[in-house]
């Protein structure tokens, strides 16, 4: 069995066929990741040092990352000792993840293709989490679908999801024509990293696009209820959608030093707010990237296109946090 040493000192042991991802978390020792299948690029580190091996395809990765030494932590095991550029988050080392029964306590639409579901927990089961971080709903027959949690932790324990319609999606199928107050279903959670960090930076910007809002809308009501997280910072919230009706929240943003962007990318002659992509309304707003930590959320599309454009641009490859929406039916 292969060692597998951190930047920060830390090791861990890599068993043959278990990502050094799982082999880690196996010993208490949490990496970067969110969807553990290959395709959000977030668990991507540099291989310092030895030799490992991809089980599985690393699809997110381009041929010059793949060149420059870049791996998966999710997709490979080591062969040899080796020594990876990634730390162990101890914040989320405490996080204890859980399967649960839950209800839906309420359902309401945000919009024409979203709707607000909120659930329920037992009363002794409560489920402790980071602003930003997700869970999977097990639904009819175990279908399991990703969503994140749109609320920071709450003192009746309650946890709001919004979920975006899928065309012909298994369970959107349920969600917009089936669902109901009181119905019963399991949650497994929390999941992810993605979560606020400790940066010395003088902005915090966070980038959405559609449903990729909900975790924003967590990590903004934990930095509201902890003030002396922004003490001296200013926060940016940009958030993109094809059209007004995509734009179903309104961020309450008293007490703090922030600016809400709403981008609109395919907006009708009335919009006389931004439109493009939310990353290029960002640049051309220069903000001092070598100053800011980015919270990015949304498409696979919109989070690769952001990180490239964005560290181009002078912000710190390590200031770059992200959660990308898998598709899945």
């Amino acid at each position: 069995m292969a060692s597998v040493k951190l930047h920060n000192g830390k090791s861990f042991s890599s068993e043959t066929g278990t990502s050094m991802l799982d082999s880690a978390r196996a010993e208490g020792i949490i990496l970067e990741y969110s969807c553990r299948t290959g395709r959000c690029g977030v668990c991507k580190t540099k291989v310092l040092s030895g030799e490992t091996e991809a089980f599985k395809g690393e699809t997110s990765l381009t041929s010059d990352e793949r060149a420059a030494g870049l791996i998966l932590t999710c997709c490979r095991h080591a062969v040899t000792d080796v020594e990876i550029d990634a730390e162990d988050l101890g914040a989320l080392g405490n996080i204890v993840v859980k399967t649960l029964p839950c209800r839906i306590d309420t359902i309401n639409k945000l919009a024409d293709n979203v709707v607000e579901v909120i659930l329920r927990v037992p009363p002794n089961s409560k489920l402790t989490y980071l602003p930003g971080q997700y869970l999977d709903i097990i639904g009819e027959a175990g279908l399991r679908r990703s969503y994140s949690i749109a609320n920071a932790q709450r003192s009746d324990g309650k946890l709001e999801l919004q979920i975006r319609e899928v065309e012909l999606g298994m369970m959107s199928q349920y969600w917009f024509a089936r669902a109901k107050a009181n119905d019963l279903l399991r949650l497994e959670g929390p999941l992810g990293t993605f979560s606020l960090r400790e940066k010395d930076a003088r902005n915090i910007v966070f980038l959405a696009t559609g449903t990729g809002i909900a975790p924003v809308k967590a990590m903004l009501e934990h930095l509201l209820d902890n003030p002396s997280l922004t003490a001296g910072k200013k926060v940016f919230i940009y958030w993109g959608g094809r059209t007004l009706n995509d734009i179903y929240w309104n961020p309450q943003l008293q007490g703090m030093d922030a600016t809400f962007i709403p981008v609109l990318s395919r907006a009708d002659a009335q919009w006389t707010g931004r439109t493009g992509y939310v990353q290029s309304a960002l640049i051309k707003d220069a903000i001092d990237l070598t100053q800011t930590v980015v919270y990015a959320c949304g498409s696979e599309d919109m989070i690769h296109s952001a990180r490239d454009a964005l560290i181009t641009s002078g912000l710190p490859v390590k200031n770059f946090y992200s959660d990308a929406f898998v598709s899945s039916n």
